[in-house]
């Protein structure tokens, strides 16, 4: 959150920023991990550098041991399917915690779970899960514990009419791109009226325009109409005497949420529009959230898009709250996708450390100083964990170094809240094994690509020999 709003203007920051950013949006946990990862990297070429080590050769190891770090955490990795709802559960609630929602967590993370699951669709064999298709809605008032998952979609918008009906149950959806209102020419036209009969006749027949595209809903049976466009005042007034539900300027990605939640087909010409387009719900309602008017579309038939209303005290607690629920659906949604998941608690960081250590033995050369340093930089994790656990880095290290010597100790890392080193995986501290594949090549990246820029380190040189600080 601190990364997203800072102004950076240093070229290497602005790569920090970056990573953070990727990690965001592919996996939507992680973003710690991976700039802390990259700042021990580059920190551990910094002293390679020193004893004269050149950066080419340093990002080639780098290279090599993220690729081995790659290998490790996938051989380390354990599967998980949509039907392992307490594994799912503990993986949201490990992502969720530190977020300030851990006191919601169980209510939280069963909502983030029911929805995942309701979007997650099977193609070529494999679970495509979009979190794409999860509307999230927050609004201040009641506490976090009232946030609920909808089986529809919620739109931030009311009724464009007060004679329209609040409620329509068994609703047909009809969703329109196409505006209810005369239609103007494609081409500048003007229309000369010299009396008053044919100025009533113009009138008549716009009206008569707007009439028929009523009736043609109605006929079609539609009860509700969801509408991109505007409506203007005589369709309203056509559609409130009909006791149809209209909403007008809905968001075209709320369209397409529509569409998914009712199983109807946005069009764009109302021409086309017949029964067979309509979507369904069990249930239309405006209901006031918050002193707003909102329209909830509930009740659909095995709903491919839903929403999550999130709710809280304060404008502070619904923001923490909403990105509570972002990285907890994040996380599940790659979790199913993968279909792996691996022990927290530092215990995969402690595991790939070994293991590089073992390979740069087998490599030797320079090269190994530089797998070397990078087993010692993705140790960050654990040590981070120790020293905001209030314990002492040094002693888990080595504590944990020597449980991950003993047979089957892979598992173990350090649970912060008993202080104590334990098989993580039986205590529910688990990740998705994406967040920590994903954090790795990202952080392994940016410091080759920084660790190649030579420029930025022949300047610092230059500064060091002549003095001169940079000009302010």
């Amino acid at each position: 959150t601190i990364l997203d709003e800072m102004e950076v203007e240093h070229p290497a920051a602005k790569i920090m920023v970056e990573i953070a950013k990727t990690q965001e949006d592919e996996v939507g946990d992680g973003t710690t991990t991976a700039v802390a990862l990259s700042g021990a990297l580059l920190e551990e070429a910094g002293d390679l550098l020193d004893k004269g080590i050149h950066a080419s050769i340093i990002a080639l190891g780098y290279k090599e041991a993220a690729e081995k770090a790659q290998e490790i955490l996938n051989e380390i990795a354990i599967d998980v399917s949509r039907d392992d709802e307490e594994t799912l559960e503990h993986i949201v609630q490990t992502a969720m915690s530190g977020k300030g929602a851990e006191v919601r967590g169980e209510e939280l993370s069963h909502t983030c779970i029911k929805a995942v699951n309701q979007i997650a669709e099977e193609k070529d064999g494999k679970l495509v899960a979009d979190i794409d298709h999860i509307k999230v809605e927050k609004k201040t008032g009641k506490s976090s514990a009232d946030s609920q998952l909808i089986d529809g979609i919620i739109i931030d918008k009311g009724r464009v009419h007060p004679g329209m009906p609040k409620q329509v149950e068994k609703a047909k959806i009809a969703l329109l791109n196409t505006a209810l209102e005369v239609r103007e020419t494609e081409t500048s036209a003007e229309v000369e009226i010299t009396s008053p009969d044919q100025l009533k006749a113009f009138l008549d027949e716009e009206e008569g325009m707007l009439r028929e595209i009523v009736d043609h809903l109605k006929d079609i049976g539609a009860n509700v109409i969801l509408c991109q466009k505007g409506i203007g005042d005589i369709a309203q007034h056509f559609l409130a005497k009909e006791n149809t539900l209209a909403v007008r300027r809905v968001k075209k990605s709320d369209m397409r949420k529509l569409a998914r939640a009712t199983g109807g087909r946005v069009s764009s010409n109302y021409e086309d529009l017949s029964a067979d387009d309509l979507g369904s719900a069990d249930l239309v309602e405006e209901r006031k959230i918050a002193g707003d008017e909102m329209l909830f579309v509930e009740g659909c038939e095995s709903p491919k898009a839903v929403s999550v209303l999130v709710r809280g005290g304060t404008e502070h607690v619904v923001d923490e709250v909403e990105r509570a629920v972002h990285d907890g659906l994040s996380v599940i949604s790659v979790a199913l996708e993968d279909g792996k998941f691996v022990p927290g608690g530092g215990a995969p960081e402690i595991e790939v450390a070994k293991g590089i250590r073992d390979y740069a033995g087998s490599v030797g050369g320079r090269e190994a100083l530089a797998i070397n340093a990078f087993a010692d930089a993705i140790e960050i994790v654990p040590r981070t964990l120790a020293e905001n656990a209030g314990l002492d880095p040094v002693d888990i290290l080595v504590e944990l170094r020597a449980a991950h010597g003993e047979k089957g100790g892979k598992k173990k890392g350090l649970n912060v809240i008993s202080g104590e080193i334990e098989d993580t995986a039986k205590a529910g501290i688990v990740e998705p094994l994406r967040v920590k594949t994903q954090a790795v090549s990202s952080a392994a990246d940016a410091a080759e690509m920084i660790l190649r820029i030579d420029d930025v380190i022949a300047a610092s040189e230059l500064e060091e020999e002549t003095g001169a600080g940079p000009e302010m």
